[in-house]
């Protein structure tokens, strides 16, 4: 391939955001703006509704364990597709649910699909992109649920209005065939490693030896991810992220609307400011943490957290929702963004995703539990904004948990 030609890992890069805007920002995200038209819909109380949110995080977890070690194994292209697709067939599934019985089961198997592709085209950026491009690389990545705020934030609540108790099922047959688009250009365009396609990783200082390669690949077994110390420690800090920033994103909507006066237009457009701001945050801390460190970014990002929701719960008027709001925008997608480096840093390129599948168990826990609890609290107190405080009190403990990180010399082999 000619050197005057751009490198593929572009297109990977492309084609991984418009995976996760489909995984994450659709699947899941796009689940707490149209809840409270599914709510009124499906007659839910606020615990219902984060059992729906918990049934949906616990498909993507049961997923997200094998979801690394099946892409090591069988390579993220397949893997991604398969998992696109069963999230499109589920989300038209939702969309025809008339019980909350069963739009939990297709909220869980919606979950399954997203823990199947979100989680393996994390990992495949570290097979394409170098250490010190790797930071940059998942950052770009995550803006994928950005773009999928900004994109719903003004969208749904004018579906919502145009068609009525029915506004909230045709949601989600949009959000499915959209997926379904974007699992057929991910069959078509990722590829599992330069190799396929002559190339090293883009950013690679220099050629690897062959021999050097297959010595290095020899040493990696899979029990160096689940008897590493380090990741565990990565796990149990990726945990505060999980439970906190889940109840701020399930119930944001919800609570600008039943704690602060905010009309469903009014709320989508808060939702799409959030959305904006978050567009590039992924980008800017990946990088800072190629800078400075994964632990240092960490740290900073979790108090960042703490702060905006904190506001939210301290400060319930419009200035305080606006400033919580762009604070979380800032920063939101960025501790996924340096997870994912950091796994590539402590063992490479080739055990990346399992790695990240192992330590995202940890996560998946914190969601499973974040919207049940918030939900419950809200039922038992009559306003989301307590539930508010406990997400910013975990995030806290999530900075202090990070400040003990130890710092990992970047892996460079197998790239």
């Amino acid at each position: 391939m000619s050197e005057s030609r751009p490198h593929y890992a572009w297109v990977i890069l492309v084609v991984g955001t418009l995976v996760v805007c489909a995984a994450l920002g659709l699947a899941r995200f796009g689940y707490s703006i149209v809840l409270p038209a599914m709510q009124e819909g499906l007659a839910m109380d606020n615990t219902e509704a984060g059992v729906l949110a918990t049934a949906n995080l616990v498909g993507y977890l049961a997923l997200s364990v094998i979801g690394g070690a099946l892409a090591s194994h069988y390579g993220p292209r397949a893997v991604i597709a398969v998992g696109l697709t069963v999230v499109a067939a589920s989300m038209a599934l939702t969309g025809l649910s008339d019980t909350v019985v069963a739009a939990a089961f297709w909220r869980a198997v919606t979950g399954v699909g997203s823990g199947a592709s979100n989680v393996p085209v994390m990992g495949l950026l570290a097979a394409w992109f170098a250490v010190r491009r790797r930071g940059l690389a998942t950052g770009v990545a995550v803006a994928g649920s950005s773009l999928a705020l900004i994109a719903l934030g003004p969208t749904v609540p004018e579906v919502l209005q145009r068609f009525g108790e029915d506004g909230w099922r045709v949601c989600w047959y949009g959000f499915a065939a959209l997926s379904m688009v974007i699992a057929l250009l991910g069959y078509l365009l990722l590829r599992d490693s330069p190799a396929q396609v002559g190339l090293r990783p883009l950013g690679a200082s220099g050629e690897v030896p062959a021999e050097a390669q297959v010595a290095a690949a020899n040493r990696l077994r899979w029990g160096d991810v689940y008897r590493s110390g380090a990741v565990w420690h990565l796990g149990l800090v990726y945990v505060a992220f999980g439970f906190s920033y889940i109840i701020y994103l399930t119930f944001f909507v919800k609570a600008l609307i039943a704690d602060g006066g905010y009309t469903p237009g009014a709320a989508g457009g808060l939702f799409m400011i959030m959305g904006w701001c978050s567009l590039l945050c992924g980008v800017i801390w990946g990088a800072v943490s190629d800078a400075i460190g994964r632990r240092a970014a960490l740290v900073i990002v979790y108090l960042v957290h703490a702060t905006a929701f904190g506001l939210f719960a301290l400060w319930p008027q419009p200035v305080g929702f606006t400033i919580s709001a762009v604070l979380f925008g800032l920063s939101a997608w960025s501790i996924p963004a340096i997870m994912a480096a950091a796994c590539g840093d402590m063992l490479g390129a080739r055990m990346a995703p399992a790695a990240l599948g192992f330590i995202t168990l940890f996560f998946g826990i914190g969601q499973a539990l974040g919207p049940t609890v918030g939900g419950a609290m809200a039922d038992a107190t009559g306003s989301l904004l307590p539930a508010m405080l406990v997400a910013a009190a975990v995030a806290l403990c999530g900075a202090i948990a990070a400040a003990f990180l130890r710092e990992t010399v970047p892996c460079e082999l197998p790239e």
